[in-house]
C-alpha cells in the first residue's frame, strides 16, 4: 500500500476507537480492550494514541466524560447530579466533583443553572447570528452541479424575526443504518456548509452516492468543547457492501428509540430548535439520553430551496425511559 493508504487504515481504525469510547464512557476502558478494538498493539497503543489525538488516553477519556456529563446536566435538569455521574463512568461523586470543577471552574450543579440561563438567553435574542451547530447539506438535495459549485451563504448577518412555535417531537424507532461519512474537525457553523459543498459534494458525485439518505452528526457541543476539538461527521447512507477508501470512514447509525422534530428553515436558527429540544421537551418527556451520538437526518424527500437556502431535516436525539 502507499503511504497516503496506510494513513487512511490508521485513521480508520482510531474513529472506530473514538466510537467506541463515546458508546462505552459508562464502562471501565482499558487501553487493552481499545487496542483490540483499533487492531494494533496493545503494548505501544498509549503512545499512538498520543500522538494521534494529541493529548493522552487518560486525558482524552476523561475530558469526554466531562463534557457528555456537561451536556445531560442541563438537558436533564431533574437528574441527581450523582447518577449522571454514574452515567459517564466516574466511580464516586467526589471523583467527578473534583474532576468537574478543575475542568469547568464551577460545581455541576453552578454549571446546570448558569448553562440553564444561558439557553434561555440565546433563546430570547433578536439577532440572526449564525448558532454553533447551523449546518445546511440540505442545499445537497439541489442539482447535483449546483450543488457542488454553489457556496451556501444563508450564514449571514441578517436579523429575521423571531417567533415562538410549538414544538412537535414524537419518539420513534429506526432501524441501524450503515454510512460512509467524512469528518470536519473545527469551529462550527458557516464552515460545516463550506465543508458539505466543497468537500462532500464532489465526494458524494464521485461515489455516486446522491439521491441517498444524508446525516449530519455533531459530537460535540461547542459551548463546551474547545473549537478545535469539536468533531461533525457529514454522512450518507451506502449499501451494505460499500467499501470506504481515501479519506471516508464507514459506521453504524445504531437504531433504537429517537426524539424527533421535523425542522424547517435556513440554518441560522437551528441551534436554536435543538436547544428547546433538550432544554424543554427532554425534561418533562419521562426520557432521556444514551450514548448513540444525536444527528440530522435529510431524507431524500425533504424539501431543499437552493436559491433562498431554506430546507428541512429531521432533528433525532436518542432517548431510553428515564
Amino acid at each position: 500500500m502507499t503511504s497516503q493508504e496506510n494513513q487512511a487504515v490508521y485513521a480508520r481504525r482510531m474513529h472506530r476507537v473514538l466510537e467506541y469510547i463515546d458508546r462505552h464512557l459508562d464502562q471501565v476502558l482499558e487501553l487493552s480492550t481499545l487496542a483490540e478494538v483499533a487492531h494494533f498493539s496493545s503494548f505501544h497503543f498509549h503512545r499512538l494514541f498520543s500522538a494521534w489525538m494529541g493529548e493522552t488516553f487518560g486525558d482524552y477519556l476523561r475530558r469526554r466524560r466531562l463534557e457528555v456529563a456537561a451536556l445531560r446536566l442541563v438537558a436533564q435538569p431533574a437528574v441527581p447530579v450523582l447518577e449522571i455521574a454514574l452515567s459517564v463512568g466516574f466511580g464516586s461523586a467526589e471523583a467527578f466533583a473534583r474532576a468537574f470543577k478543575t475542568r469547568f471552574g464551577c460545581t455541576a450543579t453552578e454549571w446546570r443553572q448558569g448553562q440553564a440561563d444561558r439557553w434561555a438567553g440565546q433563546l430570547e435574542e433578536s439577532h440572526g447570528k449564525p448558532s454553533g451547530q447551523d449546518s445546511n447539506p440540505g442545499q445537497l438535495h439541489g442539482k447535483q452541479d449546483q450543488a457542488s459549485k454553489q457556496r451556501l451563504d444563508h450564514h449571514g448577518n441578517s436579523q429575521p424575526a423571531t417567533r415562538e412555535i410549538p414544538m412537535k417531537v414524537k419518539v420513534i424507532e429506526r432501524q441501524p443504518a450503515k454510512i460512509a461519512y467524512l469528518r470536519y474537525i473545527g469551529v462550527y457553523g458557516p464552515p460545516i456548509s463550506e465543508f458539505w459543498v466543497e468537500t462532500v459534494s464532489p465526494w458524494m458525485d464521485t461515489n455516486n452516492l446522491f439521491g441517498r439518505p444524508r446525516y449530519g452528526i455533531s459530537h460535540n457541543d461547542p459551548a463546551i468543547t474547545s473549537s478545535e476539538k469539536c468533531r461533525y461527521d457529514a454522512g450518507v447512507e451506502v449499501p451494505a457492501d460499500f467499501v470506504a477508501s481515501g479519506q471516508s470512514f464507514v459506521t453504524t447509525i445504531p437504531g433504537g428509540s429517537y426524539a424527533v422534530t421535523r425542522y424547517v428553515g435556513n440554518g441560522r436558527d437551528i441551534g436554536d430548535s435543538w436547544t428547546r429540544l433538550l432544554r424543554d421537551w427532554l425534561p418533562a418527556s419521562g426520557m432521556q439520553l444514551d450514548a448513540r451520538p444525536f444527528f440530522e437526518y435529510y431524507p431524500t424527500d425533504a424539501a431543499c430551496d437552493p436559491q433562498t437556502g431554506a430546507f428541512e431535516c429531521d432533528l433525532c436525539v436518542p432517548v431510553v425511559p428515564l
